[in-house]
């Protein structure tokens, strides 16, 4: 008896979640994910040292890693380059810190860093912290976004997702975005991630990305001194108020 191809498809509610939670389980591993989601690329050498393991051990995870396609590979020469296999990863990640115990903090150093996470980071590719929620809610306060509830056009189900209104159109495309562009991505438009530090929930998906990127175009906000930390540049204060309401001390 021949079964019909449709039957052997993976089912899109029914998936094994127990080979990427057995992959990201392993403390090295998921140090080594955790240096990986400011989304720019590393070499072996330096994830061994963020994670504290020898060159060896580094190359066995990566390669584990590489298998479970959690990460991918660039190669530039004699060089390779690590990084995460996509925004997917990154959400699943901060998604387990929400149900995670903290790290503990034994120096100064890491208070410093975990306060500077807290206040404004990289989310992957998107704005997350304190600052990544002040600015979903100023874009909800200036009514740039609505909410919108129910079925999207990909057919998934979501109670987070939002659309530009049309002052947000007029708004957003003066600040630099294509809006037309972001729609014709495969990625999620516009939806939100829990974020883990603030317990609320910052904006994500390609019009997250899209305006984090423009910020960093503007000098609004720099990378941090520490791993996935930004700052917000003085010019940045002004920008984020005038455009979008958003009052950051």
């Amino acid at each position: 008896m021949t079964v019909p191809a449709e039957t052997l498809r993976p089912l899109p509610w029914d998936a094994d979640i127990a080979s990427a939670a057995a992959l990201i389980a392993d403390s090295t591993r998921a140090a080594i994910l955790r240096a990986l989601l400011p989304d720019r690329p590393l070499a072996a050498g330096e994830l061994a040292r963020l994670a504290g393991v020898s060159a060896a051990t580094a190359s066995f995870h990566l390669a584990k890693l590489l298998e479970g396609g959690l990460i991918t590979v660039i190669r530039q020469g004699r060089h390779r380059y690590y990084r995460l296999a996509g925004h997917e990863v990154a959400a699943a990640l901060e998604a387990l810190g929400l149900i995670s115990p903290g790290l503990p903090v034994r120096s100064l150093r890491q208070s410093r860093e975990a306060a500077a996470l807290a206040e404004a980071r990289t989310c992957y590719d998107h704005l997350a912290g304190r600052a990544g929620v002040e600015v979903l809610d100023g874009l909800l306060r200036q009514g740039l976004l609505e909410e919108k509830s129910g079925r999207t056009d990909r057919g998934d189900t979501s109670s987070h997702r939002f659309e530009v209104t049309g002052a947000g159109a007029r708004e957003l495309g003066s600040f630099g975005l294509n809006l037309l562009q972001l729609r014709r991505s495969r990625r999620q438009f516009a939806g939100t991630c829990i974020d883990w530090t603030q317990r609320r929930r910052h904006l994500n998906g390609a019009l997250a990305a899209a305006i984090t990127s423009r910020m960093f175009e503007l000098g609004w906000i720099e990378r941090g001194q520490r791993r996935r930390s930004v700052r917000v540049t003085p010019v940045g204060m002004e920008g984020l108020a005038s455009t979008f309401g958003v009052d950051l001390p």
